[in-house]
């Protein structure tokens, strides 16, 4: 048996003395019709509407209100159209209190998305518009609104600014954070920048072409050099490698209403945990409670709760039965072992 190692404490995120913000996000910004019905509709059927709700959400847009939420200083940097949904994107960052740097692209309509949400299980199914005049261009970012901040957060949305972005603030010490869910083109030269990557339950295999978790979350931070990987699970919880260690939380039972924006609010709460310096495991943790909470309301953005009330979960909540042996954190045994003289982790498995 390996010795056990003490909890990994994550880098304290140092505070530029000119800084004004602690989180600054690029990415996705949408308006949502969110749609409630009784169940996912069948080929060539009618389906009656039980509820709808125009929301906005977007993946990093998302985040960044939580973290705003939360007491954090927070900047967005994206695009909008002049239309009615930009409005909404427009009006919802002022009165959130978010320093919101938008674009508006002429004769142009925001991304929308119509989502689907079963109303027996919480499930929610995207159907999404964006237009490509939506997509950032590197010209078009100040250096300053990057560097000025303790964290960058992207979502790859389109790769290229966030690869600038990124680069800007590896040089001036701000730690890179990406929810990253598809393969876009330039993924891989992003990566190179980034500090924690966590993406959703297929992106390790699509980048790595390994079907192991266990496998592929190492050749990420090999292949890339990024300080942590992982991987978000929905009820089976969220799964980390630390470059020495796997972090695993089991996800928190709850009354689950809409599951959109769970993903969103994960990554605001992991982020969070960075800025206040606590152990990996703690911050795994509070994503997994905050992500939660989030599937309680409707929309993106519904389910935002307090930090008192997401330790309260985290401290006294029920929990899905774990998705891996261990249950929690599965540790090498160092490079004299078998299983690193050999490059290959020990094995994560699914329960039965």
């Amino acid at each position: 048996m390996p010795a056990t190692r003490p909890p990994k404490k994550l880098p304290k995120v140092a505070r530029p003395a000119s800084s004004t913000i602690d989180l600054v996000g690029l990415g996705i910004n949408s308006v949502d019709t969110i749609l409630h019905v009784p169940h996912f509709p069948t080929f060539d059927s009618k389906l009656q509407i039980l509820s709808s709700e125009v929301l906005p959400g977007g993946q990093v847009a998302t985040a960044v209100v939580a973290c705003q939420r939360w007491d954090l200083r927070t900047r967005y940097i994206g695009k909008i159209g002049d239309d009615s949904a930009g409005r909404t994107q427009r009006d919802e960052f002022n009165r959130e209190g978010v320093d919101a740097h938008l674009i508006e692209v002429p004769h142009c309509a925001s991304q929308q998305a119509f989502i689907l949400v079963d109303r027996s299980s919480g499930e929610r199914t995207i159907l999404w518009q964006r237009d490509p005049r939506l997509d950032l261009e590197p010209t078009e970012i100040a250096k300053e609104w990057i560097t000025s901040a303790r964290l960058l957060h992207v979502d790859g949305h389109p790769t290229a600014p966030a690869t600038q972005a990124a680069r800007w603030a590896r040089e001036a010490g701000v730690i890179v954070t990406a929810d990253i869910d598809n393969l876009y083109s330039g993924i891989k030269v992003l990566l190179e920048h980034v500090d924690y990557v966590i993406g959703s339950r297929e992106f390790p295999q699509r980048i790595t072409g390994m079907d192991n978790l266990a496998q592929a979350l190492p050749e990420i931070e090999r292949r890339f050099g990024c300080r942590v990987t992982g991987a978000t699970l929905g009820r089976d919880g969220a799964l980390l490698w630390d470059g020495q260690t796997f972090h695993y939380s089991r996800a928190f039972r709850v009354q689950t209403v809409d599951t959109t924006g769970a993903g969103d609010i994960f990554h605001a709460a992991f982020n969070y945990g960075l800025l206040q310096g606590w152990l990996l495991d703690r911050t795994l943790e509070f994503a997994c409670a905050a992500a939660a909470l989030n599937c309680t309301a409707s929309g993106a953005r519904g389910g935002i709760k307090a930090i008192a009330e997401i330790e309260t979960l985290m401290s006294r909540g029920d929990r899905y039965a774990a998705a891996f042996l261990d249950g929690r954190v599965i540790a090498t045994s160092g490079p004299e072992s078998s299983s690193r003289s050999t490059g290959q982790p020990p094995e994560v498995k699914a329960r039965s």
